[in-house]
């Protein structure tokens, strides 16, 4: 009797551990200017399974999300972000996306280029 309470006891502490540790919370940037962007990218990362959860401040360019670890990853979300054509540190936007969005959604995309040379004296 004692251990079927024992094993009962660890299932369901062990069952209540899985819940909790399969929320994950991830912030990272998204280059984007306005409400447009901003509804187009928390969309884009809400079609994610597994994701519950996306705030993108356009003041900080910060996309937060809250995910189930079980179901997906962060490189799905940052994918599904720069299908939309916004790019992330992981993922940039095909060019023919990116030309495609409003005037107003067109963000600066030099600043990947001077990563590149960061560093180097010409």
């Amino acid at each position: 009797m004692k251990t079927k309470v024992l094993s009962l006891i660890v299932m369901f502490v062990f069952g209540t551990f899985m819940v909790f540790a399969s929320d994950k919370t991830e912030k990272f940037e998204v280059k984007g200017n306005c409400g447009m962007c901003e509804k187009r990218i928390e969309k884009a990362a809400l079609s994610v399974d597994g994701v519950s959860k996306a705030d993108w401040d356009k003041e900080t360019k910060k996309l937060e999300v809250v995910f189930d670890n079980t179901k997906t990853d962060i490189h799905k979300v940052h994918m599904a972000v720069a299908k939309v054509g916004h790019d992330t540190k992981m993922h940039k936007a095909k060019d023919e996306v990116y030309n495609e969005l409003p005037g107003c959604c067109k963000y600066d995309r030099t600043e990947a280029k001077h990563d590149s040379h960061a560093g180097h004296k010409h």
